[in-house]
């Protein structure tokens, strides 16, 4: 089955489900093709009303801030729902478009490397943990994953659409 960005979970984890945790978090690919782009072209449209390459940079990272807290709690075997929640009006509300690209990226890089030190003391028991996410039941690594499945689907479609 091909799985399409509004099946959420199961596309997002797709893009990476052959990697392993550490290492996809630890690839630096994303930093060196995000610092490739020019403050100018950071703030490029595709289309009218949808986001900037600075707002989508943003997002991943409030979405990675958002994701790891709730992993966070589901590696600590709290039940909770890994809820969705209102990223264009997290946009809407932010103030990228303001900053600097650089501001951004740094954002990221440091995100990043809050996750990487989290995901750092997880035991193989941990990534087992289950939670659900809307009608999935799934596993905590299969949660982590699917953040870097997200940042994929965006980094594509700044390829194919802004680049």
């Amino acid at each position: 089955m091909k799985y399409t960005p509004k099946d959420g979970f199961p596309y997002y984890f797709d893009l990476v489900k052959n990697m392993d945790c550490p290492s996809l978090f630890s690839d630096s690919s994303t930093g060196i093709f995000l610092n490739s782009i020019s403050e100018e072209k950071a703030v490029y449209r595709y289309a009218p009303n949808k986001w900037s390459i600075k707002q989508v940079v943003g997002h991943i990272t409030d979405h990675e801030r958002i994701k790891m807290s709730r992993a966070f709690l589901l590696s600590r075997n709290q039940k909770v729902e890994l809820w969705g929640y209102d990223q264009n009006s997290l946009v809407k509300n932010s103030r990228f478009d303001e900053l600097s690209f650089q501001q951004l990226l740094n954002d990221f890089i440091n995100v990043r490397k809050a996750s990487i030190s989290f995901i750092d003391t997880l035991s193989e028991e941990q990534l087992k943990l289950k939670g659900m996410a809307g009608q999935h039941e799934i596993t905590l690594e299969y949660f982590l994953k699917s953040i870097i499945g997200h940042e994929r689907h965006h980094l594509n479609s700044i390829k194919e659409k802004y680049i």
